[in-house]
């Protein structure tokens, strides 16, 4: 007889399964749009960002460069006596070596121990003077003695080194084409910005250790260490780069004209002294917001037919019974005679001064005003948004802090270019440096997300027109690098 062996009836438990980590998910179609967007952005704009990071950070300490460089014009020794502004401007006449000169602008001596500059323009120069350039003859107003003779640029009256710092930031040096460089890299660095924020929130809601995108990871080499140093320091810079980007649009050719519609269009213009006389019709204003940039001040006229020296004290004395409390002030004769001498404060510093008044030469009585006080907020945060763009808002501290802001985002395009090397495929013929992330993102977007993306990038591109117009290439560019990368396996023997 066979015995069989009773088959058991307890159930058996299956093991548990082991830990394991927690799946990374890929991001959504959105989050691998900006991942693109961030790519090719910063690929094909990053030069363009890099030298405006660079030249900006070094023009932002050029005002405390130029204070030793140029230490024997700027600087007097100090004494009891001090000429009349009138004697002043005598002696820079008899320096021009013109009888009949005309300065443009007298800028008296701010502080004990400074000299006073005479500006002129155009035919009084031994050299060809560019755009809102100005000769400037520093004068001792203690003894007399001619300190210098210098082109100087701009309402901010920049030094040579400055000046050619200001045209390296603004233009390479190319005139007006040039511009367009310093557009493109202020318009695109919002946006490579804010693509950059959307993709550092998205990590940080994936990521097991939040704070390994606030500071670089220690122990990390290759491509993460170049990737922790680029998201934290990018976090770190956003504010900066955005702040940068805004108020660098405001100088550009075509996103700033339609800043300047907008602010028209709603009243938020700056407000500017009248310089016509009683009687006469409406005369040219002191420059606005942008002048150091754009041109203006003391290069923008070339003087009246005649000029009595010694209405430049009565005028200063005038004004300073108005509205003028500050010692940097610029004094403007009028071009004609239907126009108003005017005192314009120039002080762009915290406290802000920038009030102006018209004087009427023949009774030295003020006609127009203009003050500081009175403009809407609009143009009292355009007016601090440029001066804290150009380093001129809080003196020495402000300006290292712009170094160091520039010198950020020089270091975020370096270490992205790095990042990029370094994702390079060491052994795929034809390739020489990392490949772009992958293609076809609004496939799988819903219609709302693809009109909206659209919608977005109708807007930008109307709003800020050399962001449309490369976007316009790089969407080009994708469609030719997909095109090949389909064909070529086709081609393949």
């Amino acid at each position: 007889m066979t015995t069989s062996t009773p088959t058991s009836t307890t159930p058996t438990t299956p093991a548990p399964a082991p830990p394991t980590a927690r799946r990374h998910r890929r991001p959504g179609w959105f989050g691998a749009l900006l991942l693109r967007l961030h790519f090719y952005a910063g690929l094909l704009v990053g030069p363009f960002i890099l030298v405006a990071a660079v030249s900006g950070a070094l023009y932002a300490l050029t005002p405390a460069i130029e204070q030793v460089v140029h230490r024997h014009e700027l600087t007097a020794p100090v004494t009891a006596d001090r000429l009349s502004l009138a004697e002043q401007t005598r002696i820079a006449v008899a320096h021009v070596g013109d009888p009949d000169a005309v300065p443009s602008a007298v800028r008296p001596a701010p502080a004990p121990g400074t000299t006073t500059r005479v500006m002129f323009a155009q035919p009084y120069s031994p050299d060809r003077l560019g755009e809102s350039e100005s000769r400037a003859v520093f004068v001792d107003p203690g003894t007399g003695e001619v300190r210098g003779d210098l082109t100087v640029y701009g309402t901010s009256g920049a030094l040579p080194l400055r000046a050619w710092l200001d045209h390296l930031h603004r233009n390479l040096h190319l005139g007006e084409p040039g511009r367009l460089y310093s557009e493109l890299a202020a318009s695109w660095l919002g946006v490579v910005a804010l693509a950059g924020l959307g993709l550092w929130v998205q990590r940080v809601r994936r990521s097991r250790a939040p704070r390994d995108l606030l500071r670089p990871a220690r122990g990390r080499r290759g491509y993460r260490r170049l990737f922790g140093w680029h998201t934290s320091a990018g976090f770190w810079v956003l504010l900066g780069a955005l702040f940068l980007s805004a108020t660098g649009i405001t100088w550009s050719q075509h996103a700033g004209g339609n800043v300047d519609a907008l602010r028209g269009a709603v009243g938020w213009g700056t407000p500017a002294v009248d310089r016509s006389l009683p009687g006469a019709g409406a005369a040219a204003a002191p420059p606005g917001d942008h002048a150091h940039h754009e041109g203006g001040g003391a290069a923008a006229t070339s003087g009246p037919a005649t000029f009595d020296p010694d209405l430049v004290d009565a005028v200063l004395a005038t004004a300073r019974t108005v509205n003028v409390n500050t010692d940097l002030v610029e004094i403007t004769p009028p071009s004609g005679p239907d126009e108003a001498w005017v005192v314009q404060e120039i002080q762009r510093s915290h406290p802000t001064e920038v009030d102006a008044v018209a004087v009427d030469p023949a009774t030295l009585r003020a006609v127009h005003r203009v003050d500081f006080s009175e403009f809407p907020l609009a143009a009292k945060l355009a007016r601090w948004g440029i001066d804290a763009h150009m380093g001129s808002l809080f003196g020495l501290p402000h300006q290292i802090a712009l170094f160091a802001l520039g010198s950020a985002v020089a270091a975020l395009v370096v270490l992205g270019y790095l990042m990029w090397w370094a994702r390079r495929p060491t052994r795929a013929r034809g390739l020489v440096g990392g490949t772009p992330p992958e293609r076809g993102v609004l496939r799988g977007a819903p219609w709302w997300g693809v009109a909206a993306v659209l919608a977005g990038a109708v807007v930008v591109g109307w709003w800020l027109p050399l962001v449309g117009w490369t976007l316009a290439g790089f969407v080009v560019l994708d469609v030719l690098l997909g095109w090949r990368a389909a064909v070529r396996p086709a081609a393949a023997p």
